[in-house]
């Protein structure tokens, strides 16, 4: 954890030297990121709940304040700070419950068990303060909001990468080392992994635009890691956190690439790009390295640590209990079925931003690349991508991920180096065959497949993303994609509805009117009459 936390800590301070340049506030924002890191390895460090809690505490000031670095983030940048500061109440309470049941605040010497309401409680609110931290659902709504309006630096350090490494640090700290599981806690933590895997990638989906788009899917990726905490077993657990490393390193690197298109073209809309591989192809490269990994397309690091959660869900499908093997082969299928979507989500992206026509042929293109402080730390996260799939189980697992769980068996074994070198075989055989002529091929040169086919004059410009606005019109989904706009899924939304419509009715009440303040001064003196009398 502290290895990741510098590592990103690096990136981003070296990606924001350029992004950053000229913006106001520059000794605030590189404050609050030094501030970030510290707070965040002492987190990690902490073995003390009360101290754990004052420096989780201190990460939320500022996330807030970074997130407030943009001019149209303050009501974001609130939001982040209600959502987050809530479920830190409850990580409080959860605390103090703890306290008042062990006597103790040491994390080492706490051992419960799920065998009381109390202590059950307990753990579910240390466990949405890690939900919303990580931004699995139904605590999730600040993160793509976030992702569109913060700057892209903050975006790709907090809700991308550390703040998902500290929420499901916490998460598999509290299930593996402050609480002894039961069979209905895992189910729940199962259910709400693949819950929130389909429909923030259903969400994610029809997005059109590139920020927000990859915000959806820092939702859906978490339900991956909640889901293979909550198989319970070695390979599921280790698969999860696994993916959680994995998730922090090719999303912020999604994030900075945005950042790059985003300084280039002064736009991260979707339908306003196209054609960008050309005029920048490290930025290109990078991302496609990391849409692979997050669609987990092999030899990539996403793919090994999803197969890792596969194999702890089938793993329950082995269950005596009927239910538990029904639920886990549901949540199976979500999985496999939310991983699918990724890929189509991901073939969108691409196309759309680098692969597709431009929308303005004249103005739509840069001339060049961004300059290296914002392409080298894309670079380096991409070929972390490479090097965590194809050595996964020499280096990442070896080193950081099975001494942490241990005991891990996997059920069937897939050799990342032996694929990996066939792949290369093949691409030097093409590259051969092209170069030498062996085959006598026909060389062409088009735009079509880089760029667009080239239309003529008064033919429609298809952007790529008009072909995934149809999943809006099906009949199942139509209502649900219509409320989701209105926020019926927006525990924030949703709450604040529900605090100003209390405040609305103690206004009716508090009209005014001399007759009804005596009236409700008469009925709670009968009230505190009662209550003394009895």
């Amino acid at each position: 954890m502290i290895l990741a936390i510098l590592l990103f800590t690096v990136l981003t301070l070296l990606y924001s030297f350029s992004f950053m340049r000229g913006k106001p506030k520059l000794t605030q924002y590189y404050s609050c990121i030094i501030l970030t890191a510290m707070a965040s390895i002492l987190a990690v460090l902490s073995n003390n709940l009360i101290l754990l809690l004052v420096f989780w505490g201190f990460l939320g000031l500022t996330l807030f304040l970074l997130i407030n670095m943009s001019n149209n983030a303050e009501v974001i940048a609130k939001k982040t700070f209600i959502i987050v500061g809530g479920s830190d109440a409850l990580m409080l309470l959860g605390i103090g419950i703890i306290y008042y049941i062990t006597g103790s605040f040491q994390m080492d010497s706490i051992r419960l068990e799920l065998n009381n309401g109390l202590i059950v409680f307990s753990y579910i609110c240390i466990a949405i303060a890690a939900f919303a931290k990580a931004g699995a659902m139904p605590f999730h709504s600040w993160i793509p909001d976030c992702a569109k309006d913060a700057p892209v630096p903050v975006v790709a350090y907090l809700p991308a990468s550390l703040d998902k490494l500290l929420g499901i640090y916490l998460l598999a700290r509290i299930s593996l080392d402050l609480f002894v599981m039961n069979q209905a806690m895992n189910i729940l933590l199962m259910l709400v992994g693949a819950f929130t895997i389909i429909a923030a990638v259903m969400m994610a989906l029809v997005q059109h635009n590139m920020k927000r788009l990859l915000g959806y899917h820092a939702v859906s990726q978490v339900g991956y890691m909640v889901l293979g905490i909550g198989t319970g077993n070695p390979i599921g657990i280790a698969g999860g956190i696994f993916h959680m490393l994995n998730h922090a390193v090719y999303k912020s690197c999604l994030f900075l690439d945005a950042g790059n298109v985003e300084q280039k073209t002064g736009t991260t809309e979707l339908d306003r790009l196209g054609g960008l591989s050309k005029a920048m192809p490290l930025t290109y490269i990078s991302a496609l390295i990391a849409s692979l990994s997050i669609s987990g397309i092999p030899p990539f690091n996403g793919f090994f640590s999803k197969w890792m959660v596969y194999q702890g869900v089938i793993e329950q499908l082995q269950n005596s209990n009927f239910t538990v093997r029904a639920i886990s082969a549901l949540c199976l299928i979500v999985a496999i079925f939310g991983s699918g979507l990724t890929l189509a989500s991901f073939m969108k992206l691409l196309h759309a931003t680098f692969l597709g026509q431009p929308a303005n042929r004249q103005t739509g293109k840069p001339a060049n690349d961004v300059s290296w402080p914002m392409w080298l730390p894309c670079i380096i996260l991409a070929i972390i991508c490479v090097i965590f799939g194809v050595f996964a189980n020499q280096i990442p697992l070896k080193i950081f991920i099975f001494p942490a769980v241990g005991s891990v068996s996997f059920i069937g074994t897939w050799y990342a180096g032996i694929s990996t070198l066939l792949i290369i075989i093949g691409l030097i055989l093409g590259l051969i065959i092209f170069k030498f002529k062996v085959l006598k091929p026909v060389i062409r040169q088009s735009d079509t497949f880089v760029g667009g086919e080239k239309l003529e004059l008064g033919e429609t410009r298809v952007s790529g993303t008009e072909f995934y606005n149809t999943i809006q019109e099906f009949a199942v989904l139509k209502s649900c994609y219509a409320k989701a706009e209105k926020g019926y899924f927006d525990i924030y939304e949703q709450g604040k509805n529900l605090i100003f419509g209390i405040g609305k009715f103690f206004q009716y009440l508090h009209n005014g009117i001399l007759p009804t303040y005596l009236v409700w001064t008469l009925l709670g003196m009968v009230g505190l009459f009662l209550t003394l009398l009895r």
